[in-house]
């Protein structure tokens, strides 16, 4: 058996052979041989199991090491999953915070927007500053003083008063001029008492040349007189015959320019040889035809073939341009009002005292008429006024018969003049020049007054008469012969036209009424839209067509009474230069608006239409001029100016139609007779009224008239400041600051105190937000700071350092309310940027002072406390940083001067700044 073989296990028995005892050694050798290999393979077997042992014991502690290294890396794993967990965590709630801030600030920012911002974009400037200052300019023009005195309209078209009798309308009467001979007293009477107006000797050497003179001028400025004073000149020279006929005839007007000439080439031409002839044309009438040059050229081959000389007076306008501009054509100045109204008052003077003198010299027949003015019930019984009473309207004793009965006429004369040039007869009087007319109604009124005819107020009232009675001229009957040609039409006419061009100058009046001292150009295009209003009312069958080259704004200026001044207008914020058109006298925007809605219903609804137009106008001194005037217009009737124009834009959807019906209702509430009215009506809107209604309500009270008192103001812009969770917080907060102009300032801002430390958010969110809006706030956007008042020649200044600097008690309740307003975390952002937009107010871009003054009176008190101090100083950085505009170092360090007193600087601060 090999080794292998015995090493691998016991072979199999084998057979047994015969000798028995070689087997017994045999098998004693070969278990000797399995002891040794037993004993030999003992130690290879324990040291096998031991090192199974030890390999066995190896593999568990590898394996517990791996294990615990995968534990531990796992465990890493997952402390930094946590840990990226909770950092993804602090991130989200960190952005969650952002943008809470960012809304929270964003909800701020949109409260603290101004009304009309919706309109003009979230970052762009709003036009609620250039509003404010239309709405100063145009509230001078209808003064609310007296109620309606200003507004008046005296229906008187004759008097007698005393011994006066008094032609109160300047109209001319309804006849017209027509053909005859003027009396030789009417040419006496004119050559005493006629003023020639500037220009008259060039006039009448063209009269002379060329026999022929058209004379252009507007109605009423004695163009008339003018031309028959030219007549009775040329005339008096020119070798009439005496008897032979009138030196000067009237000519029918329907007969024309080629009736005339007719006239003077048919048989007697002779016999008109040196006289003079005057005819008046009307342009205006619908279908009349100017004459043309040839027609002017016969007539004046006529006129100079018998020696006579004839003057044609036209109305400017466009109808009358051609012949003005012609050779036969010159332009009539209007007399010179001081010598006018001079002239006058000494002709009326000198016929008083005629009268007196009468009187002297028969004392019977004076006593039995003083006798009859006291029995009869006439002007000399009523209460401060009659024969004999003095300027105060008192009763006095009658005039002694003798040579002192009365004074000099010179100085009644001088009196006149004097008491003409008081400042309270001219606002009554209202007009810039007198027409003829109106310089003999005031002078007849000053005579009454001096001589004890005429009180004072009676006096005042008849003064303001002349501006209605130019309005009334100005309108009655315009289109009296356009309503009658229907009629004539019905046979197979071409029915009526040219209704355009004769509302035109109406429509021009208008405007100028409601947008007086805007451009000229604004004015027309506003006059278009108004003819075209009136064309469609009066003919609403047709298409109104108006001539787009026959404009002439000189003829406008002198139709309607207006002149252009060199001005500026606003645009888009920045001031340019514009030529600005106005009336010549402050009582006719009013005279005409009383003329309009009292005595001409019809053309009421036109006039609303327009009105509504104007409202939705972009421009601010055009919408809110318009609202002035339809204010105006609703004291003459409130309940048809409510129904048809004040209810319908206080429920408008767009802001500016509400805040035009907000400002119709204050200027109504400028008037005693109507505020009680107004304010109930403001008081039901701010309670129960819609959404829209509401926040009218808001705008009307920011005015500061819609309410009886502050507090009824405040009260009610709370109202509309909570409800709805705020919704309406921004037009509140808006108005609540421009209340901050009025008297009592202080008041306002003690509510605003109590509103930022109510138990309500909302509350707290209208005191926050008024207080951020009222540093955004310039003092040219609140509608109080009139002009006058302390706060109006700081225009551009901010409120409330305007408010500092003129009110140094107010100092510390302002400062308070930033102080709150940077201190409270969902305001603290937006505080902060109206702290930063208040400290660049300090000095212009130029380089010039600007609102430093107010800054030196707030910043102390607002920067009091280190931590102040060092918000303070960390917001100086930041605008010095500022990569779009830095702030320079020196400014910084002169701001922080201002902030912190002398005393409380460092060693440092003193050294470096």
């Amino acid at each position: 058996m090999s080794d292998e073989q015995q090493a691998a296990g016991s072979p199999e028995r084998a057979p047994q052979a015969a000798d028995q005892p070689r087997a017994k050694d045999d098998r004693a050798r070969d278990e000797r041989a399995r002891d040794e290999r037993a004993r030999d393979n003992r130690p290879r077997a324990e040291e096998g199991r031991a090192g199974s042992d030890r390999d066995s014991g190896g593999g568990e502690a590898a394996e517990k090491g791996k294990k615990k290294e995968e534990r531990n890396e796992q465990d890493k794993r997952d402390k930094e999953a946590r840990e990226r967990e909770e950092r993804e965590k602090e991130e989200r709630e960190k952005e969650e915070r952002e943008r809470e801030r960012e809304r929270v600030t964003g909800r701020f920012k949109e409260h603290t927007r101004d009304p009309l911002a919706e309109e003009q974009g979230d970052d762009g400037p709003t036009d609620l500053a250039a509003a404010s200052r239309a709405r100063h300019s145009t509230r001078m023009l209808f003064d609310t003083g007296r109620d309606l005195n200003s507004f008046d309209r005296s229906f008187i078209q004759s008097a007698h008063i005393g011994d006066i009798h008094l032609r109160l309308d300047s109209r001319q009467s309804g006849a017209g001029m027509r053909s005859g001979p003027v009396p030789e007293d009417e040419l006496r009477g004119l050559r005493r008492a006629h003023v020639v107006p500037q220009g008259y000797v060039r006039l009448r050497s063209a009269l002379v040349a060329r026999r022929l003179l058209v004379l252009g001028a507007a109605p009423g400025t004695g163009r008339t007189s003018t031309a028959l004073s030219l007549l009775d000149e040329v005339t008096a020279g020119a070798g009439a015959e005496p008897g032979a006929g009138p030196r000067v005839s009237r000519v029918d007007p329907d007969g024309g320019v080629r009736g005339l000439a007719g006239l003077l080439s048919g048989d007697g031409a002779e016999d008109r040889r040196g006289t003079g002839y005057l005819l008046e044309l009307a342009l205006t009438r619908p279908g009349s035809l100017p004459p043309d040059a040839m027609d002017l050229d016969g007539l004046a081959a006529a006129l100079d073939g018998c020696g006579a000389f004839a003057v044609i007076v036209v109305t400017l306008g466009s109808a009358a341009n051609p012949l003005l501009a012609g050779r036969y054509g010159m332009i009539c100045p209007p007399a010179p009002t001081q010598e006018l109204l001079t002239t006058r008052l000494r002709e009326k003077l000198e016929e008083r005292q005629e009268e007196l003198a009468e009187r002297r010299r028969s004392p019977a027949d004076h006593t039995a008429a003083a006798t009859d003015d006291a029995t009869d019930d006439g002007p000399g019984d009523r209460p401060g006024g009659g024969p004999g009473g003095g300027p105060g309207g008192r009763p006095e004793a009658a005039p002694e018969p003798g040579p002192q009965a009365g004074p000099p006429l010179d100085d009644l004369l001088a009196a006149a003049e004097e008491l003409a040039q008081r400042e309270e007869v001219r606002d009554a009087v209202g007009l810039t020049d007198l027409r003829p007319a109106e310089a003999e109604v005031q002078a007849s009124l000053l005579a009454g007054h001096l001589l004890g005819d005429l009180s004072y107020d009676e006096l005042l009232s008849g003064c303001r008469s002349l501006a209605a009675g130019q309005a009334q001229e100005w309108f009655a009957g315009v289109d009296r012969a356009l309503a009658a040609l229907p009629a004539a039409a019905a046979d197979g006419g071409a029915g009526r036209s040219g209704t355009a061009a004769l509302f035109h100058p109406v429509a021009f009046r208008i405007a100028l009424a409601v947008l007086g001292g805007t451009p000229h150009s604004t004015v027309a295009a506003a006059a278009h839209l108004l003819t075209w209003e009136l064309s469609v009312q009066s003919d609403p069958d047709n298409t109104p067509a108006r001539p787009l080259f026959c404009d002439d704004p000189e003829s406008d200026l002198a139709l309607s009474r207006a002149e252009l001044i060199d001005g500026q207008v606003e645009v888009a914020g920045a001031e340019v230069a514009a030529r600005l058109i106005w009336y010549r006298g402050s009582a006719l925007p009013a005279a005409v608006l009383a003329e309009i809605w009292d005595r001409h219903f019809p053309v009421r609804a036109p006039l609303v239409r327009w009105l509504r137009l104007l409202s939705d106008d972009p421009r601010p001194h055009v919408w809110m001029r318009a609202a002035v005037a339809a204010g105006e217009l609703s004291v003459r009737d409130f309940d048809h100016s409510y129904a048809e124009l004040i209810r319908p834009l206080a429920e408008a959807a767009t802001p500016r139609r509400r805040i035009f019906a907000a400002t119709t209702m204050d200027q109504a509430a400028g008037h005693a007779s109507h505020r009680k009215a107004v304010r109930k009506l403001v008081d039901d809107w701010s309670r129960f009224g819609t959404k829209p209604l509401r926040w009218t309500a808001a705008m009307a009270l920011g005015y500061g008239n819609a309410a009886a008192t502050t507090d009824d103001a405040l009260d009610a812009l709370a109202r509309i400041g909570v409800r709805d969770d705020g919704d309406q917080l921004a037009a509140a907060s808006f108005n609540v600051v421009r209340l901050l102009a009025l008297p009592d300032v202080a008041k306002v801002l003690r509510r605003m105190a109590d509103w930022t430390h109510h138990q309500r958010d909302a509350y707290q969110d209208l005191g926050l937000v008024t207080t951020v809006r009222m540093a955004l706030t310039g003092v040219d956007e609140v509608p109080a700071a009139e002009p006058g008042s302390p706060l109006a020649d700081r225009g551009d200044w901010p409120l409330p350092l305007a408010l500092a600097a003129t009110r140094p008690e107010l100092v510390l309740p302002m400062a308070d309310l930033l102080w709150t307003a940077l201190n409270t975390p969902r305001s603290k952002d937006v505080a902060m940027d109206a702290l930063e937009a208040l400290m660049r107010s300090a000095v212009r871009k130029d380089g010039t002072e600007w609102a430093r003054p107010g800054l030196a009176a707030l910043l102390p008190a607002l920067a009091a406390e280190e931590h102040d101090r060092r918000r303070l100083d960390w917001l100086l950085r930041r605008m010095m940083n500022d990569p779009e505009n830095p702030l320079p170092d020196a400014q910084a360090r002169s701001l922080w001067w201002l902030a912190v007193p002398s005393p409380d600087r460092t060693g440092e601060e003193e050294r470096h700044g």
